[in-house]
């Protein structure tokens, strides 16, 4: 290859070049709008057990017997009860058993969610059944009625913008009698 042909060649690639790392460029930025862009630190998640099975009560738990135990002791909390985050990190929620994750919009207090709206449960009470307060909720999880979602998963929630967000079980019994509801502080 003569020098001519070789600068001619080098000059096509450097404008292919150019030219990709121009579309790249612009993809990265159309996910920072979409919130995509990568989170650095120990504040960019957080994990929280949204329920747990108990591994010491004085009746053994067989879950081998029982995967999806409707009936079995469950703890009803979140655990830790306040995580913080950096605005677009994630928490993964770790749910264990019948539970159903809610979030709220910042300013919103246990108290202002109304309880008396329910979604029934299959052979429950009609008193028992899944809040459907749909004031202020930015994030609804999986259905757990729903007899082919898994009891246990991982749900994780991306926050994008700062303040205190409330996060609920939507379990009415969980909520109400067992103030299964916790807090993501998302800083800047």
């Amino acid at each position: 290859m003569k020098r001519r042909e070789f600068v001619e060649k080098v000059g096509m690639g450097s404008a292919i070049i150019t030219a990709a790392g121009g579309t790249l460029a612009a993809a990265t930025r159309q996910n920072d709008h979409h919130g995509h862009r990568p989170i650095e630190g120990n504040l960019a998640n957080a994990t929280v057990s949204f329920g747990a099975w108990p591994g010491t009560n004085d009746e053994p738990l067989d879950r081998m017997e029982l995967p999806a135990a409707p009936f079995a002791p469950n703890i009803h909390s979140l655990l830790p009860r306040t995580v913080t985050i950096k605005a677009g990190g994630a928490v993964n929620y770790i749910v264990a058993g019948f539970h159903q994750i809610a979030v709220y919009a910042p300013g919103t207090k246990p108290s202002d969610i109304n309880t008396s709206v329910l979604l029934p449960i299959p052979m429950a009470p009609p008193e028992v059944g899944l809040i459907d307060d749909a004031n202020n909720r930015l994030f609804r999880g999986i259905d757990p009625r729903v007899q082919t979602v898994p009891q246990d998963r991982v749900e994780v929630v991306q926050f994008g913008k700062r303040g205190l967000y409330l996060v609920i079980c939507t379990v009415s019994v969980h909520f109400i009698n067992d103030n299964m509801y916790g807090w993501v502080k998302v800083v800047r």
